[in-house]
């Protein structure tokens, strides 16, 4: 697949893949804006895309529904670490050893569930964001010439 692909009159823009999006928290329009300040422990999200100017938070409330996925993927360790620990245990009785192991795996993968809840959310879960390369080029296009 061609990373490069000519839109519109002769000019080209970047395509780039939603995996290689997703994996680095990328805008959810043009795929090129940061949605997290640098840094895997700091949290802090970016108010807008600095590519294509999107709005992350679209309304009050809107990351509401990451919580949920932050839910669902907390579960999901869980399970994952419970059944894990059980098979490298020799099926081990120990509630204690159980619990220790889940718990420390819940908290260290917590900002990784903070961070891709909400790439998940906006991604998959938000009927009204899609990819728009050549929308997202117009903008950095027009704010590229005010300047």
């Amino acid at each position: 697949m061609k990373d490069i692909k000519k839109l519109g009159t002769g000019s080209q823009y970047e395509l780039v893949p939603i995996g290689k999006a997703l994996r680095n928290a990328r805008c959810v329009r043009c795929r090129k804006g940061d949605m997290f300040y640098p840094g895997i422990m700091r949290q802090k999200m970016h108010e807008k895309c600095n590519y294509c100017d999107l709005f992350y938070e679209r309304h009050p409330g809107y990351f509401y529904v990451s919580m949920f996925v932050s839910y669902a993927m907390a579960v999901a360790e869980m399970i994952t670490v419970g059944v894990a620990t059980y098979v490298l245990s020799g099926g081990s009785e120990n509630m204690y050893l159980y619990i220790g192991i889940i718990l420390s795996a819940v908290v260290l993968l917590a900002p990784f569930n903070f961070r891709y809840s909400r790439v998940l959310h906006m991604y998959f879960l938000d009927p009204g964001l899609k990819y728009e390369p050549k929308l997202a080029e117009k903008i950095h296009d027009r704010m590229v010439s005010a300047q």
